[in-house]
């Protein structure tokens, strides 16, 4: 039987059942260790496939081992990870995207920004002619850089660095976007275009944010799951939200949401 948090529609074609699973990212009673030191203990949490979720939690809780987790770079010692409906690790790579912190390139290196983003097709059967073209253009277009396509890629500011690597990432049409700290080193008007960027996946794209910053989270944000403190708890929670006043001073801008570190929602409660 299919838990109801798994199960979006039921259809039936030709004879067959098809389930539609509704988690993009599912984590069953995970645990992992570095070592003699542990990370992650029992960890259950899901993000529901369109959703817009954040990951937070402070410097060395475990949000790069979470990322490492979905991503397939490490494999837990108990539990099971699925992703996109599948359990085997590095199974869907293919249609997740990720945007990391930094990008490991030489600055001096003669590349344009196009040239940047057509990188993101080269595990993709559209990485060559006008389709892998058509696809890099769209991207482009969706981030609101066309502007800068001719541009080389050392002479951008560290904010249209950041919506390059988004751009990179959407070429490939991934049904699950990853974005490590996509806001640090970033002015405000910076931030805003990026986020006016991922506004448009939402709904069509699950997108998930990771960041330190424990209090405040984009007004576009669905859910919010926190690492527990790495001496005490070493699972994941889920917390509620509220509005965040206007006048926050927090970043100068408004359109903030909140987060309520003293008030849960139970895995079992958000479906």
């Amino acid at each position: 039987m299919v838990p109801p948090c798994e199960v979006l529609e039921i259809y039936a074609i030709r004879g067959y059942t098809m389930h539609m699973h509704l988690a993009a990212i599912q984590f069953d009673s995970v645990s992992f260790s570095y070592g003699d030191t542990p990370i992650l203990e029992d960890a259950s949490f899901h993000i529901h496939r369109g959703e817009f979720a954040a990951l937070v939690g402070p410097n060395g809780s475990g949000k790069t081992t979470v990322l490492k987790l979905i991503l397939g770079l490490e494999q837990p010692a108990a539990g099971q990870i699925t992703l996109l409906g599948d359990t085997r690790a590095g199974a869907k790579r293919d249609r997740l995207g990720y945007v990391g912190q930094q990008f490991p390139a030489d600055m001096s290196f003669p590349v344009s920004v196009r040239d940047v983003i057509r990188m993101g097709l080269l595990c993709s059967s559209r990485r060559y002619g006008s389709k892998a073209r058509l696809c890099a253009d769209e991207a482009m277009e969706q981030a609101g850089i066309s502007g800068i396509a001719a541009m080389r890629w050392g002479a951008l500011s560290g904010g249209q660095k950041r919506r390059v690597l988004v751009a990179r990432a959407l070429a490939a049409q991934p049904e699950l976007l990853i974005l490590d700290e996509p806001a640090a080193n970033m002015d405000a008007q910076s931030e805003q275009r990026l986020f006016e960027t991922l506004g448009k996946l939402k709904g069509n794209a699950t997108v998930l944010i990771v960041t330190h910053d424990m209090d405040y989270v984009s007004a576009l944000t669905d859910r919010v799951f926190c690492m527990g403190d790495s001496h005490q708890h070493r699972g994941i929670v889920q917390h509620r939200t509220e509005a965040a006043a206007e006048d926050s001073a927090h970043r100068g801008e408004a359109g903030l949401q909140r987060v309520l570190h003293g008030e849960n929602i139970p895995g079992d409660k958000c479906c």
